[in-house]
């Protein structure tokens, strides 16, 4: 098993990121969102924040088949489409961000970004107006580029589906969709610009299992009516991996 691990991960380290991602499954199945939150913050630990990046994507694979078929016919599908096409295209950019800027700053970003996101979400703003074609494709610009520079494509359209009118249940599956589907669409983009390489593919599939059955056991939690819960609960588990990835950490 070592052999198949990247440089410098150790078997606590494995074990670890094995953890990791089932609670990020977890929280995904469960709340529609959260699991790059959860995992990108820890992992960044254990390995470079660009090897994190690649195995997560890799991983999320798992979400085809455990959660998105049960959201796809509650989805807004050709708005969903535009907002998913744009940030494919935003994610290029994003992309080359992270293969040239520095790391650390990098991981402060990714904290900064996981922190804004949270307050936004508690503090329970929300808008009124219906949302454009316009709208919806700022929102998938910025989620794309975000998403290829730190790997987070989840907080802007977070932000933008939990601040709308739109019930819990449409909420979870309009990000569990647009989540899922740009993640994979990002695979090969990465792949030709150099972060998903043979040597993180093994760490990746080694991850889809626990992400998977983590995914799987968070759609079964889910209820509808109960959306206080679902939103504590991620909002709780997002903060803690936030603190455990703070860089502060690194020499302790």
């Amino acid at each position: 098993m070592p052999d198949l691990l990247p440089e410098g991960v150790s078997s606590l380290g494995l074990m670890l990121l094995l953890f990791t991602t089932f609670v990020a499954g977890v929280v995904y199945g469960f709340a529609g969102f959260g699991a790059a939150l959860i995992f990108l913050p820890v992992a960044a630990r254990i390995v470079p924040l660009e090897v994190a990046i690649a195995v997560f994507n890799i991983s999320a694979v798992a979400s085809v088949f455990t959660v998105v078929p049960q959201a796809w016919g509650k989805v807004d599908r050709p708005a969903l489409a535009l907002q998913i096409g744009l940030a494919c295209l935003a994610a290029v950019a994003g992309i080359w961000v992270l293969k040239t800027a520095d790391v650390t700053w990098l991981r402060w970003t990714v904290i900064a970004v996981i922190g804004v996101t949270l307050l936004a979400l508690v503090s329970g703003w929300r808008y009124q107006a219906r949302p454009g074609r316009a709208t919806r494709g700022a929102v998938g610009l910025g989620a794309g580029f975000l998403g290829g520079a730190t790997g987070l494509l989840g907080p802007v359209v977070v932000i933008f589906q939990l601040a709308g009118q739109d019930g819990a249940e449409k909420n979870r599956a309009t990000t569990l969709v647009f989540l899922t589907v740009t993640s994979i669409l990002l695979l090969p983009l990465m792949a030709l610009q150099g972060v998903i390489t043979w040597a993180v593919v093994p760490l990746g599939l080694i991850l889809l299992l626990p992400y998977g059955l983590g995914s799987w056991i968070g759609r079964l939690m889910f209820r509808p009516g109960n959306e206080r819960a679902y939103r504590v609960t991620a909002y709780v588990l997002v903060a803690v991996a936030m603190v455990l990835g703070l860089p502060l950490f690194d020499a302790v």
